[in-house]
């Protein structure tokens, strides 16, 4: 398997309410859509919105919605601290929960956290050790 991300779908509750929070944001919906999902381009890859039960059924598990933390994070990277805290602003102003704000980290970056309106939970990181290029892509460093 190539280490490679193409699309990261996310089960939402009202796609066309998650689709507008993605929307207020900034992202720009694009490609095939009946109503029935929504899909971002996300640098070089795709970020999917699809119902949290028809996702579930397609994956073969129980359609029931987790309780608590799912385990997992996305992370938008920034360039610089002040970056974080107006995406920070910008996604608490489209409708997002805040659930940490940004502060100084162990590891010497900057981050905060939020969840979008279906408790998925968005991490907005400056890291100095993680640059950005031009396009916004992260490279790991040798």
């Amino acid at each position: 398997m190539e280490p490679r991300v193409s699309l990261i779908t996310l089960g939402v509750a009202d796609i066309a309410a998650a689709r507008a929070f993605y929307e207020r944001l900034g992202w720009r919906a694009g490609g095939p859509s009946d109503g029935n999902v929504a899909f971002f381009q996300a640098g070089g890859m795709i970020l999917g919105l699809w119902s949290r039960a028809a996702l579930a059924e397609d994956a073969g598990l129980p359609p029931e919605a987790p309780s608590g933390f799912g385990g997992m994070a996305l992370a938008h990277n920034v360039r610089s601290k002040a970056e974080v805290d107006a995406v920070l602003a910008e996604a608490e102003a489209a409708g997002a929960r805040m659930l940490r704000p940004a502060q100084e980290v162990f590891w010497g970056g900057y981050t905060g956290y939020f969840a979008d309106p279906d408790g998925h939970v968005w991490e907005v990181a400056w890291n100095p050790g993680f640059p950005l290029d031009a396009a916004g892509n992260v490279t790991l460093p040798e």
